[in-house]
């Protein structure tokens, strides 16, 4: 209406009438504005100069007139304008009809628009409620199994966790089997482990083994802007599962929603997510025992959950998932491996010995960094070296080869990293040695690398007290050569901090605070850390992980004071070789001298193969070197 009514009023006379020979006398006296007369076919408009008297305009504006023109007027006024000596437009005027029914055609078009907009909308809602209503419909994604190509034979690792699962896959196959004897499903299996570790895959894998719909959903797809959607899609979803049993129902990351609830876990205004958790805990109780709906979560964070959810008829069984030990890392790689061309010197037994503590995603990105590493290098295949280089990339960055670094610095690194790889082959405690580098990697300006013989599920006191020697041998040896200390121990620091504390605090391996645990609960949910002991206990703690760490550094200047020679040795090696092994070092220890080409020389013979002559044979290489076909060698 309120278009029709500006339309009319467009198309209605505005401006003040007058005769035609006042008009005239406006003309003659130029107080008329040039090219607005305007001569229509029932009426002659103009506009005056502004501040016209009677005719007062607004701003630079001036007053509109009009003198109304007859049915055959019209050529008695354009022989008055003539005489006049004034120019006109002429144009056809739009009488009342004409505007209402423009007015008309237009309201049309919007009832039209509008029709077809609420229609799309109540498509897309999925019924009477429209874009509302769509706000309460789960948005899950159903797979079927032949729309799912992972099975368990894409599943390495976590053979335990596997072997758990397949019992729900076999009761949704033949469910009889388990009623015969009188046995109940459970209801929900809780997935549980640190991130990357294979949770989604072996969901996935459900759904590729299991013949039955697989409705799989995020934790955070529950909870929306508007207070009680979350709850209603638990609802809808729980709903389309049992009208489609037997089926499997998939939620991935379940502590978006699953947190305990009260105290400080919900920092939030609104019980949102308290409703929406309430709503699962309902609809789980709900379940029949004829209604075959299997219930699988997954989450990293399992301390947050509620105690309601992980409770027995609820989740009544939690699948751990954790890092996969040494064999399970060799049949992770040998999976991953079937998709790449490896070459002969690779030992896949190597490269899992050498990840501890990598999870199924960490060796999947070795892997591939490793085939991305010699395809760069124009290679046919993956050698054992870009397997090298790409865990110490994925662990530690790229190195960083074009970085500058001036002289003293790499003395100091040399020397730095010389102490940590002497102590650690002296250490008979310790993780053997694998390689030292000075080339700086990531924020490090070098390393040195261990190679476990063993995964380890708990630490010895031996261990930890080696391996706190080895972290002061850098900051030890450094100083001594150059007079002075860096930030460059600032990560040994803390990693021996941590030992000493972990020692004192939760291992109970100090005799003069005893076997007591001092860490608390976990409070990674609380702002306040949590202390139950007294002022005299927490400096009796200070000083003994003080004491830990300066009997560790007393110890570690002893030894490489007494193995100087060895220190200097190395430290000179690496300034020349920047990258050691671990035989490497042992001759230099036992003062044999490394016969090999350094990276300069390295670099000459590469440039020089690159300029030679397509008919030139290449200089063998001399005797008791490594032939590398003019390629520098990783720094890895």
């Amino acid at each position: 209406m309120a278009l029709l009514f500006v339309v009319i009023q467009q198309g209605s006379i505005r401006g003040q009438q007058m005769q035609f020979e006042e008009l005239a006398r406006y003309i003659e006296q130029n107080l008329v504005k040039p090219k607005t007369i305007v001569l229509e076919n029932t009426r002659l408009t103009a506009e005056l100069m502004p501040k016209v008297p009677g005719f007062e305009g607004t701003g630079d504006r001036g007053a509109t007139v009009w003198v109304e023109v007859g049915a055959d007027g019209g050529n008695f006024y354009r022989e008055r304008l003539k005489a006049l000596q004034v120019g006109w437009t002429e144009r056809p005027s739009t009488n009342l009809m004409q505007n209402l029914l423009i007015a008309g055609i237009l309201i049309a078009v919007l009832v039209l628009i509008f029709s077809w907009f609420m229609r799309s909308i109540r498509a897309a809602g999925g019924g009477p409620g429209g874009m509302l209503g769509s706000f309460g419909k789960s948005r899950h994604r159903i797979s079927t199994k032949e729309a799912s190509t992972v099975t368990f034979n894409d599943v390495a690792g976590i053979d335990e966790a596997k072997e758990e699962v397949s019992e729900l896959v076999e009761f949704l196959k033949n469910p009889k089997r388990f009623a015969k004897i009188g046995g109940r499903i459970p209801r929900g299996v809780l997935l549980e482990g640190p991130p990357g570790c294979g949770k989604t895959l072996l969901a996935k894998a459900i759904a590729g083994e299991a013949d039955a719909p697989f409705f799989s959903i995020s934790g955070s797809d529950f909870v929306e802007m508007f207070v009680g959607v979350g709850a209603s899609r638990v609802r809808d979803l729980f709903k389309q599962a049992k009208e489609s049993s037997p089926c499997i129902i998939f939620l991935d990351e379940i502590d978006a929603v699953g947190r305990r609830r009260g105290g400080g876990y919900n920092t939030g205004g609104h019980d949102e997510r308290e409703q929406t958790l309430n709503a699962i805990l309902v609809e789980m109780d709900g379940f029949d025992a004829n209604d075959q709906v299997i219930v699988i979560a997954a989450t990293n964070r399992s301390d947050v959950l509620d105690p309601a959810l992980t409770r027995p008829g609820r989740f009544d069984r939690t699948v751990n998932v954790p890092f996969p030990d040494v064999v399970g890392r060799r049949q992770i790689l040998g999976v991953h491996a079937k998709k790449v061309k490896l070459g002969p010197d690779v030992e896949l037994d190597k490269v899992a010995r050498g990840t501890p503590m990598f999870s199924g995603a960490d060796l999947a990105a070795i892997i591939n960094e490793a085939a991305i590493l010699a395809t760069m290098a124009n290679k046919e295949y993956i050698e054992q070296i870009d397997f090298e280089e790409a865990r110490d990339k994925i662990r530690f960055g790229r190195a960083k080869k074009s970085r500058k670094v001036e002289q003293i610095e790499r003395v100091a690194t040399a020397y730095h990293e010389a102490g940590h790889a002497v102590l650690q082959a002296l250490l008979d405690d310790a993780d053997p040695l694998h390689k030292v580098t000075i080339i700086p990697r990531g924020q490090m300006g070098g390393a040195t690398f261990s190679l476990p013989e063993k995964d380890r599920y708990g630490y010895s006191r031996k261990f930890l007290l080696a391996t706190m020697r080895v972290l002061c041998g850098g900051r030890i040896a450094e100083a001594k050569k150059t007079g002075d200390v860096s930030s460059g121990a600032s990560q040994d620091i803390r990693m021996a901090t941590q030992y000493a504390r972990a020692m004192v605090l939760e291992w109970g391996m100090s005799q003069r605070l005893g076997f007591v645990s001092y860490s608390g609960q976990d409070t990674r949910e609380s702002y306040i850390p949590e202390r139950d002991y007294s002022p005299e206990t927490a400096r009796m703690i200070d000083e003994e992980v003080r004491r830990l760490i300066d009997d560790a550094f007393g110890e570690a200047e002893r030894l490489l004071e007494t193995h100087w020679d060895a220190v200097v040795a190395v430290a000179e090696a690496l300034l020349k070789y920047e990258t050691l092994q671990r035989e490497e070092v042992d001759r230099l220890m036992r003062g044999e001298a490394l016969d090999k080409l350094t990276v300069a020389e390295m670099l000459a013979n590469a440039n020089a193969a690159n300029t030679r002559p397509p008919s030139a044979k290449p200089t063998p290489p001399k005797a008791g070197t490594d032939d590398l076909g003019g390629m520098v060698p990783s720094p890895a």
